[in-house]
């Protein structure tokens, strides 16, 4: 009894582990989302520096209620867009105290001169408050201080009554306070944000190469690029091998055995077999020693090399000698079968572990322009332009392109492409395509060593089922074609 509640116990907290780490990942990916980082932080940061800013007020008498509403919304303007026009630092507090000033020039002259009382008894009329708002808008156009809420606090001054210079002062103490802590923000987090919530910044230090076919030489150096971004980096170098393979090369040397060694017995036949795997394994290491001689003399990237057995599912087999071996991402050859992706194609991009699949157009081993198809901000976006990054050459560019249907698109689609680029420590310029995205890249392919698309493995399943994924309806491309999975 003791046993089983025991055994029940530690069950239940194996699944609880489970469960937080899947629900951690979920989180991670969650922030990964640039705009999700930012209506966060717009929900956390605004709350705490407006409550801190009211416990001044209460407790010295410098800031006065007034300065609240125009705070609050320049606040929510710096942090919900953090480089946008009106986000910066000078144009927050420059803005601010221009209008305020304005506003108080505004009415100290009406009062005085046009309506002749003093300025403390004055009622908010329309001359003053257009004369405010024409002030404002010269002041900040000619110091190029535009910024909204600058408006907002040339009309709240006409309602100050006497505590004009205390509304003034507020206001210069508030925003230069909200616009440090907004420089620390942006600059320790915001722009550093890839380093700490960004999975695709991390990992990828051994990345598992199966030597298929033709074009091994170009996706070993490709996967050895992106080895190579970490110190610790490591290209396993893999190839399967049938059982019928096996079976074929055993019977041959069977078959070539002297009438004395081939009695039929089980222990020769036992022995044939352990001949042919050796047989393969000289072959295939043979192979690996010359592509590893080419990667560490181009990359300088350290090899080990796997033979697996393939004991009946390609894919599979080599997802299991991934995990076995510790990898934390695969890079495999392209292939077909009757102009649709090989299933072992299909296996690896449905699978658990990072993958990219590669197809070469002309056997290049170094990448100069390099065009990535971005359709969503997130964690694919992230890892497709951090793989870009690793692969292109010195002197080379990165392009980062989204496709829409409509000029109604254009707008959100730029935001978008400014948020997945503006956390790369290098430029990359940024391009919209009208049209599907494969009649986009067989228009510019020719333009770029190579193009790199997701998977489509982050949508729906009944999104997949109505529009198949992007890869499956690109042919042929005058440049190499990189297919990018996040497990």
């Amino acid at each position: 009894m003791l046993e089983s509640l025991r055994g029940r116990y530690y069950s239940i907290r194996r699944r609880a582990r489970r469960l937080k780490r899947r629900e951690l990942k979920s989180l991670r990916r969650w922030f990964e989302d640039t705009e999700n980082l930012l209506h966060l932080s717009a929900l956390i940061v605004i709350p705490l520096l407006i409550g801190s800013i009211t416990w001044l007020s209460n407790a010295s008498p410098i800031i006065s209620f007034f300065v609240y509403p125009p705070l609050a919304s320049g606040t929510y303007t710096l942090f919900a867009d953090p480089d946008g026009r009106y986000s910066t630092p000078r144009k927050f507090v420059g803005g601010m105290t221009t209008g305020a000033l304005c506003g108080w020039f505004a009415l100290e002259l009406t009062a005085r001169f046009l309506y002749v009382v003093p300025p403390e008894q004055f009622r908010v009329h329309a001359g003053a408050a257009a004369l405010g708002i024409l002030l404002t808008g010269l002041s900040t156009w000619m110091l190029e201080f535009e910024e909204p809420t600058a408006f907002s606090t040339a009309l709240l001054i006409l309602v100050t009554g006497s505590e004009k210079l205390t509304y003034v002062v507020g206001i210069v103490v508030s925003s230069i306070l909200v616009a440090s802590i907004f420089v620390v923000w942006r600059r320790h987090f915001y722009c550093e944000r890839s380093r700490y919530l960004f999975q695709s910044t991390s990992g990828d230090d051994k990345v598992l190469v199966p030597v298929r076919g033709d074009g091994t030489v170009s996706l070993a150096l490709f996967a050895a690029r992106l080895a190579a971004a970490h110190e610790m980096g490591k290209v396993v170098l893999m190839q399967t091998v049938s059982e019928d393979a096996i079976q074929e090369t055993a019977d041959r040397i069977g078959s070539t055995a002297s009438p004395t060694e081939s009695d039929g017995s089980e222990g020769q036949t036992h022995d044939s077999t352990s001949k042919a795997e050796e047989q393969i394994t000289d072959r295939a290491l043979q192979r690996f020693d010359r592509l590893s001689e080419r990667i560490t003399s181009e990359v300088d990237v350290p090899c080990e090399y796997v033979v697996a057995v393939d004991t009946g599912s390609t894919g599979k087999t080599i997802l299991q000698t991934a995990g076995t071996e510790n990898c934390d991402l695969i890079c495999a050859p392209y292939e077909t079968d009757e102009a649709a992706p090989a299933q072992f194609v299909r296996t690896l991009i449905s699978g658990t572990i990072d993958t990219v699949v590669f197809r070469p157009s002309n056997g290049r081993t170094e990448w100069h322009r390099l065009l990535v198809m971005v359709r969503s901000s997130g964690q694919l976006a992230n890892t497709m332009l951090e793989f870009a990054k690793r692969l292109v050459s010195d002197g080379g560019t990165i392009s980062a392109s989204s496709c829409i249907s409509n000029h109604g698109e254009r707008r959100a689609t730029e935001i978008l492409l400014e948020n997945v680029v503006e956390s790369l420590s290098v430029p990359v310029e940024t391009r919209i395509g009208h049209g599907s995205v494969e009649e986009f890249l067989t228009r510019n392919a020719s333009h770029y060593d190579v193009a790199i698309v997701g998977a489509s493995t982050d949508r729906s399943a009944p999104s997949r089922f109505i529009s198949s994924p992007t890869y499956e309806r690109i042919y042929e491309l005058e440049c190499d074609l990189a297919i990018v999975h996040r497990g």
